[in-house]
């Protein structure tokens, strides 16, 4: 009989085992959301510290495929600043961390679906500021709402994404000029976490 493999993910007291790693992600994903989901959400203004939250509220980001909206935190703690990583996983396809606006999902996957390190994302879901363990690396639409909306939360330089392009390279934002491109995935770029609160 031939043993089946299970993808797991665990955080806390969670723990999601499956042999499909997609229903494992989606899963882990929603769990996420409905524990951080606070009852009521008032917002502050946009680049504002956002009291019990855990940094600078940086805007609204349109979820996709049914997923609800939600609100990109970006943490402001020492904690997070002055951080250079790579990537990880050079040469190898990760497809299920190649979207462009979800990087929950992306990190879900670079942290607990696949056998390579990767230690951007690793190091974002590592993190706990303020009491809050639910950080990841931002995908590139969602540096792209950072770069709109607080460019000055983030040092001039290259930072990476958790989007991958390819087997050989992940996409970056430069918050020197705005410029996206992508990068060979064994580089040190800087390393910034986010985290959200769906608006239900």
């Amino acid at each position: 009989m031939q043993a089946i493999q299970l993808t797991t993910y665990t955080r806390g007291d969670l723990m999601i085992s499956s042999p499909d790693e997609a229903v494992v992600l989606k899963l882990a994903s929603l769990a996420m959301d409905v524990s951080s989901a606070p009852t009521s959400i008032s917002a502050p203004a946009i680049g504002e510290y956002w009291k019990g939250q855990g940094g600078v509220y940086a805007g609204v980001m349109r979820g996709e495929s049914g997923q609800p909206d939600y609100h990109l935190i970006v943490p402001t703690s020492q904690a997070v600043l002055g951080q250079k990583l790579a990537y990880g996983g050079y040469e190898v396809d990760e497809t299920e961390a190649s979207s462009r606006r979800d990087g929950l999902a992306n990190t879900l996957h670079l942290v607990e679906g696949s056998a390579e390190e990767h230690p951007a994302a690793q190091w974002c879901d590592g993190l706990t500021i303020e009491g809050h363990s639910d950080l990841y690396l931002p995908a590139i639409s969602e540096l792209a709402l950072c770069m709109a909306n607080v460019p000055e939360l983030f040092e001039k330089e290259w930072h990476w994404s958790s989007s991958q392009r390819s087997a050989y390279d992940a996409f970056f934002m430069s918050f020197d000029d705005g410029n996206q491109s992508s990068y060979g995935k064994s580089n040190e770029f800087r390393v910034r976490p986010v985290r959200r609160l769906p608006i239900r």
